[in-house]
């Protein structure tokens, strides 16, 4: 957690309940920690709901102390729920987004109006899961619920998450899988639901939370298992109003500008540079007051105060000066710009035609082939960037030979960009499936190469997600890889490159069959907008800050590596992440936490099929004679037919083994 300035006075003194049990319609409790108001009783006021599946006991904990004493103390109760199966709660979670979660939180939100301390409004805030359930929940139309702000979420949950890009199947499946599949199965504190019982729920969850990444690789088409939770199927639904944040370095910031362009209720962006966090300490940089304007938005839509948060204008972004290559940023350089609304009016399409020379104003008629090895790529940024390591992207020079690269010559005026760029082409394959991967970068007067955006296209998903077709081996079809939405400043001198292959490995798995693409027509289209200094002052951010930052106390330290390698008698590369938390004492609870997570990827540079996906967890739980331990393994394989997937899971109470499962299943590849 980066170190922010924190706050211990605040206009309302502040009280806190460690943990009440919120009942269920069929008897189930889920766990709930609560900052407040200590006179709420006397002068009632809303209530913020927080609901995931993280742990609040020890999983959020950090995040959690920052933030919801914070609004708390501003008059709010800050309401931090472990959903059903999970942390503290009672019962089984039995894969993300169901519709029991939802109705789960529909008796949450209606238990919190109904408390003494509360004023009868509740607004819901999250990032990630909890910023896609405050979504499906708004559509839910709770009669309480006021408002919501939602980070790092999607309107459509297979157009823009961990599952597909562009239809194509992204490693983070895998990924993500197993540290949810790790997540799911691990034990409450026996501190807060009891020494005799904690055990008997803990086996309950192992056996019944299951492996949901079999689900996810069994749908590999749009069907009703995305459409479900996706508020894209009736944008209409969401009546309450929306603030969607997020940054370019996470993988959700496409649907902020379709939410803005299709939600009718009232709605605001804020697009900083920033990584998979909340803004007040995400990175890079600059941070913001968050939580300040968190409460310009509960102020307005949960009190009525006027703050003004909806006379500013819809879209507030952050437009990124040229930064040279660097894995870990800190800071972004760059300015706020705004937008009324969306699309912008501002912006053109700039066109640029892919020939043979480069990226020009004028076309050829030559065609462009790809073959691409299947390790193209391998400089690629993390699809969804955390801000914890190294996983921003490589200078782009390193796919030279990878990718097949046009650029432009150097500038001779400052360009500036927001939106989706866009790569059209008519497109020929020797192969019915394949990929087309498409990456921007900005090229510095020095020669080196940063990435702005990058885009992939499963091209039998040229024209749905939801029915694909295969191709006709060797006749063009047209097709439109979109890339992710991006704001770049690229000045006088410097060179827009464009860099396409077949492949985009690590970020997605292969083509079952090595292919060969033949473009014609092609051209990059760049949302272009007038490079504006004399745009309408916008309003400063105030400084970050938090509330008191959680006590901790470290014991061995962190460590960390993200690395390829290559085995030069076979040769395999190797994609390497590794992260060690150290052991952490939580001063408050005792309780001593330790995790480990290893995940490996591994490909022929001629093998598509070759391409394996290894992810190893460990995570311990430690306080006095109390000692649990959850080791899992998860293994993908892309094999020509299917994905070979394998699972394991062992659950120890200290050193006696409670529970072993496996899991092996072969699922068919569906153009993917």
């Amino acid at each position: 957690m980066v170190d922010i300035p924190s706050r211990t006075e605040f206009p309302r003194t502040i009280r806190e309940i460690e943990n009440t049990w919120i009942p269920m319609p069929d008897g189930t409790r889920l766990a709930a920690r609560i900052w407040l108001p200590e006179d709420a009783e006397a002068d009632p006021v809303p209530a913020i709901l927080e609901y995931l599946p993280y742990r609040k006991r020890d999983g959020t904990v950090a995040r959690d102390h920052l933030t919801h004493p914070y609004f708390a103390g501003h008059g709010y109760a800050g309401v931090r729920v472990d959903m059903r199966g999970t942390g503290d709660s009672e019962g089984v979670c039995l894969g993300e987004y169901l519709q029991q979660e939802q109705d789960d939180a529909l008796a949450v939100i209606d238990w919190l109006a109904a408390q003494p301390w509360c004023s009868g409004k509740v607004g819901m805030i999250g990032i990630s899961w909890g910023g896609f359930n405050g979504l499906q929940v708004a559509a839910r139309q709770p009669e309480a619920l006021g408002a919501v702000i939602t980070l790092c979420s999607t309107d459509d949950r297979y157009a823009d998450d961990i599952h597909f890009m562009g239809g194509a199947v992204l490693t983070d499946k895998l990924a993500w899988g197993a540290t949810a599949f790790s997540i799911a199965n691990t034990p409450p504190d026996p501190a807060i639901v009891g020494a005799d019982r904690w055990r008997d729920m803990w086996l309950e969850r192992l056996n019944g939370n299951g492996l949901w990444m079999l689900d996810w690789f069994r749908h590999q088409r749009r069907d009703s298992f995305y459409a479900h939770g996706s508020i894209c199927e009736d944008y209409g639904s969401v009546k309450v109003p929306v603030y969607a944040v997020g940054g370019y370095a996470d993988g959700y910031t496409n649907p902020i500008f379709r939410m803005m362009a299709h939600l009718t209720c009232p709605r605001k962006a804020l697009i900083g540079p920033w990584a998979h966090k909340y803004p007040h300490f995400a990175t890079p940089g600059p941070r913001i007051g968050f939580l300040q304007e968190a409460l310009r938005w509960w102020d307005q839509h949960l009190k009525g105060i006027e703050t003004g948060v909806m006379d500013e204008p819809m879209i507030r972004a952050w437009m990124q000066d040229p930064a040279a290559p660097d894995t870990a940023p800190e800071e972004r350089p760059g300015r706020w710009v705004s937008e009324r609304g969306w699309p912008s009016q501002r912006t053109s399409a700039h066109i640029l035609h892919v020939t043979q020379k480069g990226l020009s104003g004028t076309p050829d008629s030559m065609p462009l082939v790809l073959r691409s090895p299947q390790t193209a790529g391998h400089g690629a940024q993390a699809w969804c960037m955390y801000g914890t390591g190294a996983d921003g992207p490589l200078d782009q020079n390193v796919e030279t030979g990878q990718m097949t690269v046009f650029e432009t010559a150097a500038l001779e005026e400052e360009i500036e960009i927001l939106g989706f760029p866009e790569v059209e082409a008519d497109v020929a394959s020797d192969v019915a499936q394949a990929n087309l991967a498409a990456v921007l970068s900005a090229v510095a007067p020095d020669g080196r190469a940063t990435l702005i955006t990058f885009g992939v296209l499963n091209l039998t998903h040229r024209e749905s997600h939801s029915d694909p077709t295969p191709l006709p081996l060797g006749d063009p079809v047209a097709a439109t890889v979109q890339l992710n939405v991006i704001g770049q400043r690229l000045p006088a001198g410097y060179r827009l490159r464009l860099a396409l292959a077949s492949t985009y490995w690590p970020i997605i798995w292969p083509s079952s069959r090595p292919a060969v693409l033949t473009l014609s027509n092609a051209r990059l289209r760049l949302p272009r907008r007038p490079a504006r200094r004399d745009e309408p002052p916008l309003p400063e951010f105030s400084a970050p800050e938090g509330a008191a930052p959680l006590r901790t106390e470290r014991g061995t330290p962190a460590r960390g590596h993200r690395t390829r390698s290559i085995d030069y008698a076979t040769g395999v590369e190797t994609y390497e992440r590794f992260e060690d938390s150290g052991t952490v004492t939580h001063l408050h609870t005792g309780i001593e936490v330790h995790s480990i997570s290893r995940e490996t990827f591994s490909i022929h540079p001629e093998d598509p099929n070759s391409a394996t996906g290894r992810c190893h967890s460990e995570m311990r739980y430690l306080r006095g004679d109390w000692q649990a331990t959850l080791e899992t393994r998860v293994s993908v394989t892309a094999e020509r037919e299917g994905w070979a997937i394998s699972a394991t899971l062992v659950a120890r109470d200290g050193d006696e083994r409670v529970a072993e499962r496996h899991w092996e299943e072969t699922v068919p590849r569906d153009l993917v």
